[in-house]
């Protein structure tokens, strides 16, 4: 198995639009055709438009677009700027009498970061469409990462910047990548299981653990689990239907929790999407398990590749380089 750039796996272009100013942004997935799609939602606290038709009872076999967005569920009327974009080159649902395009979107909150009266909204999910490229996307600060942090268990002085960002594999012709938006209460771990980012000291200069404050308080103050959620999307050009999509999508829940501690709270909206970008036999336990490893990885990146921003430490203002 091998690393590769998230694009080589193939079937999708990615588009970043953002208001840096206000800390916000969304990123949109665009699929090349209809695709067969999953999603496992984790979080107490979801934001999220069309998830149901994901649902492997419903009837809707594949989707057209996954927009990942800030502005909590205030940015759930950004999907309509996705499927204005696709309406207007004929991409949809044929229902005889047009196309409907079928866009599932998740959001993450980040109203505390910038402005809470400026959100993503339709024009700039459209933007986010016309950026799309299959080119490798940018990471960091940018999109749905541009308001992202970490480490928020107190407050938001205390609390670090993170953002988006991505990873893949290959293992002989099959490819599995991961694209993260990283907004989580709680601290991320790297590969060989030290703290990277997360909850920092009193002092600013240094990490915290925030399970060690968590089991130490032992009863936690009303509504403290906000400003949270972080949000995946699995691509891979294996074929498969919803149905074993939606289970790599929870297969994949297991490089979020090797990556951030804690995670799944409660007013989390922790949401993983899964989409099958082609033709390759694949295996679902094996797709499941590169998935969870990408996704991992994939996490890793999105915080370190964040730079410092509205008055939050990045990763290298923490630990130098």
């Amino acid at each position: 198995m091998k690393e590769i750039g998230i694009m080589e796996v193939g079937g999708f272009r990615v588009g970043h639009a953002q208001n840096e100013e206000a800390a916000t942004g969304c990123t949109v997935i665009l699929c090349d055709q209809m695709s067969p799609a999953g999603l496992d939602v984790r979080g107490g606290g979801p934001a999220s438009r069309e998830s149901q038709i994901l649902n492997p009872v419903a009837n809707a076999e594949g989707i057209n677009a996954v927009l990942l967005s800030g502005g909590s569920a205030f940015g759930l009327d950004a999907a309509g700027g996705v499927q204005k974009y696709l309406e207007e080159r004929d991409i949809g649902f044929d229902v005889g009498v047009t196309k409907v395009p079928l866009v599932s979107q998740s959001c993450l909150f980040d109203l505390t970061v910038g402005s809470k009266d400026v959100r993503p909204d339709a024009a700039m999910a459209y933007a986010a469409c016309e950026n799309a490229r299959a080119d490798a996307p940018a990471e960091g600060n940018v999109g749905a990462g541009t308001g992202c942090s970490v480490g928020k268990y107190r407050g938001m002085e205390r609390a670090m910047k993170s953002g988006f960002g991505t990873y893949a594999l290959q293992a002989g012709a099959l490819k599995v990548g991961a694209l993260v938006a990283v907004n989580a209460l709680g601290d991320i771990y790297g590969p060989e299981g030290t703290q990277i980012a997360g909850l920092l000291n009193p002092e600013r200069n240094g990490l915290s653990s925030t399970l060690d404050e968590l089991f130490h308080d032992v009863t936690l103050a009303e509504n403290l689990f906000t400003g949270n959620t972080t949000l995946g999307v699995i691509v891979t050009n294996a074929k498969f239907h919803k149905t074993q999509l939606t289970k790599i999508a929870g297969m994949t829940h297991n490089g979020y929790a090797r990556a951030i501690r804690p995670v799944h709270t409660t007013a989390d909206g922790d949401s993983i999407y899964a989409l099958s970008l082609g033709q390759i036999p694949g295996d679902v336990n094996v797709v499941g398990a590169m998935a969870a490893l990408a996704m991992e990885r994939a996490i890793v990146r999105a915080v370190r590749a964040a730079g410092s921003a509205y008055g939050l430490p990045g990763c290298d203002a923490i630990h130098g380089g």
